[in-house]
């Protein structure tokens, strides 16, 4: 073969390849050709390469060549005699010679390296050791030389620092074995071509050899790199007894150099402390931190001397910082015996804190959290991993004993949290919301601001800052008080002297945050309050009635103000729990706020005060929640309050809402007959107007009155308001979690909800209101609607923002707050923002109202009639848009089918679930038809009007059409969950393939009244949509819906096996739901339910296929199944007894039988590399025609797969 036309035909392919002016025909066979290279003889691809490495074709060419010989040494190097792989090492070896010259281009000395260290790899040690004192002889040559010699050293272990598919485990093992036994050779070579050539760089450049200084440069910038590649895993002993510690801490007083060493001891600081055999260690890395902790020392004492530090400066510091950082986190165990040393470390991380720079604060904030969550945490004790087997017993995360934790508390001192806490208070505002001349000018510290990248959202940042507000209030509380209550009075100040205190509530809202954290950290139990010195009690008391009482003092009028001081006090509502005794003035100074602000509901300048109205209001719920028992003193004095408010007209509809929820807070901690007693007074006024036949007929008889209604916008925002208070009752009434009441403990008996009672009036006009608001969908109605009310109901911007994924509001909540919705609408006219808004409200309330109401016993369903309740829901559920069903299903349908009493199922479940399930049914196909074959889900919500972008309205209808399935599958999945199924046995567990004794089969009556599985099956118009639904569910690309099914196809199985007269039902599971189930499987979306999926069809076959033929029969269908294999595959399953073992063989069996075509089982085999499971060849069971069973009616999945 003529070797230089093949050479030249490579390399014109190569440049036809990376030329971007080749046309895509001639680019595809250029890339051909290289490829049937690679592929071809692997001598002539060796030949070639040699051919085009050399000097005088182009660095592309070349490049490409050592590319094509690095992946014949990966791949193809054992298609070689040993003679030829030595020959092929040799010449690698002698291309580092001649690539010895600093003309040459810096990629290619890496890539001769690369491929020098590749064959290492692949010959292991021997060659290892037969090529070092080459290295070392060509290293001594000179600079170029040491270079390339320390880029192949960074090359060698690339394959344990970079995973590689490529490699083996048991390869990898090898590798690492032998690097580990070699550190003795490469370390100290390492070391002495970095202290030769540091000081040759020193030496050259003194004498202006400037040229030659580089070349220096360059060698220990590759030594460097080398030892970086070595720094994460080579172990620490041996990098510090070689000196390599030593000497890149050494290199960290040099600029050109420094932030190369830097990144080693970024990697070092990085390695976590073994449990055992930790002396040599500790030493190794005690001197770590002092070489970081001397370049620390250095840096912060410049910082302190210099105004202005520049940019290279502050990026050495931020990875020092990181690096000090790392080692707190994770090694400061190896010094906490030298008190000195911790303590200066301490020190110097506070000082990183404190610092200027936002980068470098937040490299030690990381570590301030990590140590004070390790120190205030309890105790863990691990699983015994000792060389004597004793038990480790591991206090923290970082490892700190109970001594060790005790002595690093006692370092905290007061300086150090108050250092701490002044800093967070100063940063928790970001950079954007302080104005130019503010009050709260930062100087010269860096705040937050939107330039800061790498570091998460500025609430995230906030948030960490809040905690770290916590802990060291927990562990200082007195301290922290103190600094926040100082700092607060400090801001005060400054806005009581502001000529614009409007424009300047940045930092003040912020430190309301900080007074919260305090506060709660503080008497909220993390620091133990009820267990501290008396002496700190009243300290705290002094501090904190102190500051009460300068909030008490301040007479703002301006809404924000109010609304802030609100909040000021809102955040000290633990402390008057411990302190009640203050409870009533501040009280009586939220209604003095409340009575400050207008009123009147026309002025659109008051809205601002509108909404400070409302936060104040919202005080009364915090404080009420905070204070618990400690407010009902209070409770008859504000109930007047609000009495004669509500008589002078000076509390609107939203405000008396929230202060009678505040009472229901308060009534929750005193008791049921309380609650009873708040509830009749609060709710019997709104029974007046709610129960008035007059304004029914008028404004939900007909459509057009629900129009008028919309009109009539003071009435309109009664009944929001009305059923939202509904809401806000069940809600909040009830017995507390934990609590008994006393009348249950004297009776024995189990008290009524103090709502059941109000079940009766409040439900019924609740159903026909929502009833008139379904019926606006209706094709019949909406056609003939004005147009402002067609866009009132169309998909609003926010839920649209929502759908991609811009936004995660809950399911339930309205895109605006509901609580505060009449701001500005009451006394208004009424447009298209408003109608969708109330509409909205009315759907959000309503429903939580229905749904709650099922919550409460039997009163719900005793008090309604279920023939009507399905009307209103219902009816016109085949109009209803999926984001509206979905809404109707989550938070009414599901929750009524746990809660409806087993002898009410056929009276209210048949009428409700047969529509539901029918309607879905042909809306989910259709949908999912449509986006599986056109791309496009064409959901109701987004087809009448222009929604936007087209690739914009495919991801929210997708979105839609998900979200719907998903929940209609949660709904199948309680129709399945044992709270209603508390007579459905279990499948036996031991795995024996025994099938069920007839004997112990039982009759589907039996199950009807105590499964609603079995009473579903019994009714047919309910159960036949739901099976569809079912199967339908395995062939869309919806992982959740799957994994959410997967429970109802479990009691449907179980119903099947454990009855005797089911016939329908065995045909069902055996045919239908086992092919649907295989089906599934093919779909790669469902990976992650895969193993659940043959754990079904493990069940199915173990237990049905004596009783029904439909298994057998599907399994022979498959492409590449035999008889034969079908009757080895029961011949094992009879074996064993093991479930798990018997997953692996039905798993095993549908891998094999279709040809590896079930992608689900495939990603997860691509996944879990490592398995006790060997899988037949494809080729022993591929099928031939003979060998299949001919039936008539066809059961099978070839065509499918």
């Amino acid at each position: 073969m003529d070797e230089s036309g093949v050479a030249n035909n490579v390399a014109r392919a190569i440049v036809a390849v990376l030329d971007w002016s080749t046309s895509p025909d001639a680019r595809k066979a250029a890339v051909s050709y290289l490829e049937s290279i690679k592929g071809g003889d692997i001598r002539v691809l060796a030949s070639i390469s040699f051919i085009l490495v050399k000097k005088e074709w182009s660095s592309e060419i070349r490049l490409h060549a050592y590319k094509l010989l690095q992946h014949m040494v990966r791949l193809r190097w054992e298609e070689l005699s040993s003679g030829e792989r030595h020959n092929f090492a040799k010449v690698a070896f002698d291309m580092m010679s001649e690539m010895s010259n600093p003309c040459e281009e810096w990629a290619l000395k890496s890539q001769t390296a690369a491929l020098v260290a590749e064959i290492i790899r692949r010959e292991g040690l021997n060659l290892w050791q037969e090529l070092f004192p080459s290295l070392i002889s060509l290293a001594g040559k000179g600079p170029v030389q040491a270079e390339l010699v320390s880029i192949t050293l960074r090359w060698l272990p690339e394959d344990i620092t970079v995973h590689n598919e490529d490699l083996e485990g048991e390869r990898r093992r090898l590798l690492l074995r032998g690097l580990t036994q070699s550190l003795s050779d490469i370390f100290p070579l390492l070391y002495s071509l970095l202290e030769r050539h540091f000081g040759a760089v020193i030496s050259e450049a003194g004498q202006q050899r400037i040229d030659i200084a580089k070349q220096h440069a360059a060698t220990v910038t590759a030594t460097l790199n080398a030892l970086n590649a070595y720094a994460e895993w080579a172990p620490l002993p041996e990098l510090s007894k070689h000196g390599i510690v030593h000497g890149c801490g050494f290199l960290l007083s040099s600029p050109d150099f420094r932030l190369h060493a830097a990144e080693f001891f970024k990697l070092v600081s990085s390695r976590k402390r073994p449990y055992d055999d930790t002396t040599e260690y500790d030493s190794a890395m005690r001197i770590v931190f002092e070489k970081l902790m001397g370049v620390s020392n250095d840096f912060l004492r410049r910082s302190e001397s210099i105004s202005c530090i520049d940019e290279s400066e502050l990026e050495f510091a931020e990875c020092i910082c990181d690096s000090m950082a790392n080692l707190g986190s994770l090694n400061l165990q190896c010094v906490s015996g030298d008190e000195t040393i911790v303590s200066v470390y301490l020190q110097q991380m506070l000082s990183y804190f404190r610092h200027d720079s936002l980068a470098i604060h937040y490299q030690s904030m990381l570590f301030w959290l990590a140590l004070l969550r390790d120190l205030l945490s309890k105790p863990k004790i691990l699983t015994p991993t000792t060389a004597d087997g004793s038990a480790i017993i591991l206090n923290s995360a970082l490892g700190h004993g109970s001594k060790e934790k005790k002595n690093l508390l006692a370092l905290l001192n007061d300086d150090i949290c108050t250092a701490i806490l002044d800093t967070s208070f100063r940063r928790l505002v970001k950079k954007e919301k302080i104005l130019p001349g503010s009050s709260f000018s930062s100087g010269s510290l860096e705040l937050w601001n939107e330039d800061f990248e790498g570091k998460g959202e500025f609430s995230q940042y906030r948030s960490k800052l809040l905690e770290l507000i916590r802990f060291v209030s927990s562990v200082k509380p007195v301290i922290a008080a103190s600094r926040v209550s100082e700092r607060v009075a400090t801001i005060f100040k400054c806005l009581l002297l502001s000529a614009s205190p409007v424009q300047e509530l940045a930092v003040p809202e912020s430190m309301q945050l900080a007074l919260d954290s305090v506060v709660n950290a503080v008497f909220d139990g993390s620091s133990d309050y009820g267990g501290s010195s008396s002496e700190h009690q009243v300290a705290l008391h002094r501090i904190f009635e102190g500051l009460l009482q300068q909030l008490l003092s301040l007479k703002w009028t301006e809404p924000a103000l109010v609304e802030l001081l609100g909040h000021y006090l809102d955040a000290l509502g633990p402390f008057l729990k411990h302190f009640p005794d203050a409870v009533g003035s501040v009280i009586n100074k939220l209604f003095e706020l409340l009575n400050s602000l207008p009123y009147a509901i026309k002025d659109p300048s008051t809205n601002v005060a509108r909404h400070a109205r409302l936060q104040i209001c919202t005080s009364f719920i915090r404080i009420a929640k905070a204070v618990d028992k400690g407010i009902l003193p209070y409770m008859k004095g504000i109930a007047d309050t609000m009495a004669y408010l509500q008589k002078e007209g000076c509390l609107l509809r939203a405000e008396h809402n929230l202060l009678g929820e505040a009472f229901l807070v308060m009534a929750s901690s005193a008791g049921i007959q309380q609650q009873q007693e708040v509830l009749a007074w609060l709710l019997e006024p709104l029974s007046l107007q709610w129960n008035q036949l007059e304004w029914q007929n008028t404004y939900l008889s007909e459509p057009a009155g629900l129009i008028r209604l919309c009109s009539e916008t003071p009435f309109m925002w009664s009944l929001f308001h009305t059923v939202t208070f509904f809401e806000k009752a069940l809600k909040r009434s009830g017995i507390r979690k934990g609590s008994t009441p006393l009348q249950n403990n004297l009776s024995g008996t189990s008290p009524a909800h103090p709502m059941a009672s109000h079940l009766s009036w409040m439900l019924p006009p609740l159903l026909r209101l929502l009833r008139a608001v379904h019926s606006l969908w209706s094709p019949s109605i909406a056609h003939g609607l004005p147009g402002e009310m067609k866009f009132a109901m169309a998909i609003s911007d926010p839920e649209k923002t929502s759908l991609l994924g811009e936004a995660n509001p809950k399911l339930g909540k309205s895109a605006v707050d509901r609580s505060q919705i009449d701001m500005n609408k009451e006394g208004t006219e009424p447009n298209e923002t408003d109608i969708r808004n109330w509409l909205k409200g009315i759907r959000d309330s309503g429903y939580n109202v229905l749904g709650l109401s099922t919550t409460i016993g039997d009163a719900f369903f005793k008090c309604l009639d279920s023939q009507y309740v399905s009307i209103a829901l219902i009816e016109n559920v085949q109009s209803m848009e999926f984001r509206h069903l979905r809404q109707l299903v989550h938070l009414v349908i599901i929750p009524l089918v746990k809660n409806c009493p087993p002898n009410m199922w056929e009276k209210w479940l048949e009428n409700i679930l047969h529509p539901l399930f029918n309607h879905s049914h042909q809306a989910l196909v259709s949908s999912w038809s449509s986006l599986l074959q056109e791309g496009r889900a064409k959901v109701p919500d987004l087809c009448s009007f222009d929604a936007g972008p087209i690739l914009k309205v495919e991801v929210m209808e997708e979105k839609l059409l998900r979200d719907l399935t998903r929940e209609i599958s949660a709904l199948l999945s309680v129709l399945a969950s044992p709270g209603v199924n508390t007579g459905l046995p279990l499948l036996e567990q031991s795995g024996h393939v025994n099938r069920p004794d007839p004997s112990s089969l039982r009759d589907l009556e039996s199950f009807t009244s105590n499964s609603m599985v079995g009473f579903l099956f019994k009714n047919k118009r309910i159960s036949q949509p739901a099976f569809n639904i079912t199967l339908e569910i395995f062939k869309w690309t919806d992982g959740e819906s799957v994994t959410k099914v997967t429970s109802f196809c479990e009691a449907l199985i179980v119903l099947a096996v454990t009855t005797n007269n089911t016939v329908g039902l065995q045909e069902f599971v055996s045919k239908d739901l086992f092919c649907a189930i295989i089906e599934g499987l093919a779909l790669e979306s469902n990976a992650i339910i895969s193993a659940d999926l043959v754990a079904l069809c493990r069940e199915i076959f173990i237990y049905l296929s004596d009783r029904n033929p439909a298994p057998r029969q599907i399994l022979l269908s498959l492409p590449c199944i035999t008889q034969q294999d079908l009757l080895a595959f029961e011949d094992a399953l009879t074996k064993t007894s093991s479930p798990k073992e018997q997953k692996q063989l039905v798993k095993s069996l549908l891998m094999a039988a279709t040809g590896n075509k079930l992608k689900a089982l495939a990603v997860q085999k691509s996944i879990n590399l490592i398995t006790n499971v060997s899988a037949r060849s494809r080729n022993s069971v591929v099928a031939t025609s003979e060998s299949k069973i001919n039936e008539g009616d066809v059961i099978g999945l070839a065509a499918i797969l």
